[in-house]
């Protein structure tokens, strides 16, 4: 890699972005972001170049990457909402990559997800499987990393069962709770991202962290991290989804949807593979237990 290499990340001021950026930036690398969030603070106090992320205009997305050699994507959306929904996301993504071979990138990291499928019964994991064929197809070297769960500061599954955990004198778990997630600190996320960008082979990663979880141990483990464990009370999936509609209608967000029920009930947050992240998100919560859970995340609100 030369020293004046420029690599884009879209999102830089968002969440996964904001740490593939810096660890660009740690390795000498000039970062330029492609967003259409203006933070109140540079978090980069100007060392990123920032260019809006224009998908109606496919000739100027692909000007504000040309001269750039590495496209990181982590733009994508969690759930279905009046203003974006999934199919919207699929086609933007579409055009960004496209953008980016017109533009001459010659290396792409795309953010997907554990197990997609094209035949899921649930439209993120397909939507996800649907862009991994098509960057494959794209002719341009690439890697896609498959996170589970991130977690980190910023983060809104495991701090938001915090919250809950700190609020209510029980826990709710869908089902029997025994279903996997592992999740990857968001850190370990950014440096595999990064390593993946500075690599020219096509390669498939799945990013997981060292530590693997039922989904009631990892209630149990965030409870006894942060001095709140709680009894845990199995109930059905429709009753959980109602009562996180409940709660929505409280903090005025989306707490959870029924497609997140159903892929996390069905293991989908789950692999078997090697674990890549090197960060245990029992150390990491500790470590955290004085903040973790104290507010509640909005994922509406970071939208708007």
């Amino acid at each position: 890699m030369k020293n004046n290499e420029t690599h884009v990340v879209t999102g830089a001021f968002g969440y996964t972005g904001r740490y593939i950026a810096r660890e660009l930036l740690r390795r000498g690398i000039k970062v330029r972001t492609l967003t259409n969030k203006e933070p109140v603070d540079d978090p980069f106090d100007g060392a990123v170049d920032a260019w809006p992320l224009v998908f109606g205009s496919p000739e100027l997305l692909a000007d504000s990457m040309r001269g750039a050699t590495t496209l990181y994507n982590t733009y994508w959306v969690r759930f279905n909402h009046g203003n974006f929904s999934h199919s919207e996301a699929v086609e933007n993504t579409k055009t960004l990559l496209d953008a980016a071979k017109a533009a001459g990138i010659k290396r792409i990291v795309h953010v997907s997800i554990t197990n997609p499928s094209e035949d899921s019964p649930f439209e993120y994991f397909r939507g996800k499987a649907v862009l991994e064929k098509y960057l494959a197809g794209l002719g341009v070297s690439y890697a896609i990393i498959r996170p589970a769960v991130i977690f980190g500061v910023e983060d809104i599954l495991i701090n938001n069962i915090a919250w809950m955990l700190r609020r209510f004198p029980v826990f709710g778990v869908f089902g029997d709770g025994a279903y996997g997630i592992q999740p990857i600190f968001v850190e370990d996320m950014a440096g595999l991202a990064v390593d993946a960008g500075l690599r020219d082979d096509n390669t498939v990663l799945d990013a997981v962290g060292p530590e693997s979880f039922t989904y009631r141990g990892l209630v149990e483990a965030i409870g006894d991290a942060i001095g709140c464990p709680r009894p845990l009370v199995n109930i059905p999936p429709s009753v959980g989804y109602a009562m996180g509609r409940a709660l929505g209608v409280v903090t005025g967000d989306i707490v959870i949807t029924k497609e997140e029920i159903g892929g996390l009930m069905a293991g989908l947050l789950a692999v078997d593979t090697k674990p890549l992240g090197k960060t245990k998100l029992t150390e990491w919560a500790r470590g955290h237990r004085d903040t973790l859970g104290k507010t509640y995340a909005s994922e509406l609100s970071r939208r708007r």
